[in-house]
């Protein structure tokens, strides 16, 4: 096994599973925090029990801070040997020619993708340390919602947010694909997985980002 993942198709195919937990992952981020624009009570409600419940807490969030530094490190390191892999330089390479600008500078994207996921960790994530096992605040489930607004007040945290979530939704564009490919899918099925794809890279960036808005435009 250990001998798999150090091959090349081995390391694809572990860049592809994480790949699929982080997706994953986003649909059931994304709605919990849809709920908050429709009732902050339902929110309010989840937030607490994801916050409290021993599972997510000690057993899920670990597995989730892993898998998003595994996936990321997982990509440096498949960029860099393929660069490393490239013996012929050639006077004038077309890359526009055989790919998509987001193909080529994946590597850019989840670079400050990952930028942004340590300043949404260290609002929300380092914010739960502080409150529930540093300072020990006593336990308000009500406190979400009201938590969650006054994260978008500022319109330049609303506007970053809003570019972050555009980068990656061009990374889910082509990552969602690869991802399937790298697991094997077949040529026949790859219209209809780009088609997936699409959908899925603008769904999941949209929704996060009228939910800043959302907030922001409607705080009081």
């Amino acid at each position: 096994m250990g001998g798999f993942f150090k091959s090349s198709i081995g390391r694809k195919v572990a860049m592809a599973l994480s790949a699929f937990f982080l997706m994953f992952f986003l649909i059931i981020h994304l709605t919990v925090n849809m709920t908050s624009v429709f009732s902050a009570d339902l929110f309010n409600e989840l937030s607490h029990f994801m916050g409290t419940n021993p599972l997510v807490q000690f057993a899920l969030q670990p597995v989730l801070l892993f898998g998003v530094v595994f996936h990321f490190v997982m990509g440096f390191i498949l960029e860099w040997k393929n660069k490393k892999a490239r013996k012929v330089t050639y006077f004038k390479n077309n890359g526009a020619a055989n790919s998509t600008w987001m193909s080529r500078n994946m590597v850019f994207s989840g670079f400050v993708i990952l930028a942004f996921l340590v300043i949404h960790f260290a609002d929300f994530w380092v914010h739960e340390i502080n409150v529930k096992y540093i300072n020990v605040e006593p336990t308000d489930p009500t406190r979400y919602y009201h938590e969650l607004v006054e994260k978008f007040v500022p319109i330049w945290r609303v506007v970053a947010y809003s570019v972050a979530f555009v980068l990656l939704g061009l990374h889910l564009g082509h990552g969602f694909t690869s991802a399937f490919q790298s697991m094997g899918s077949t040529a026949g099925r790859k219209r209809a997985l780009q088609n997936l794809g699409k959908a899925y890279a603008v769904i999941i960036p949209l929704g996060f980002i009228i939910i800043a808005l959302y907030h922001h435009f409607n705080h009081h």
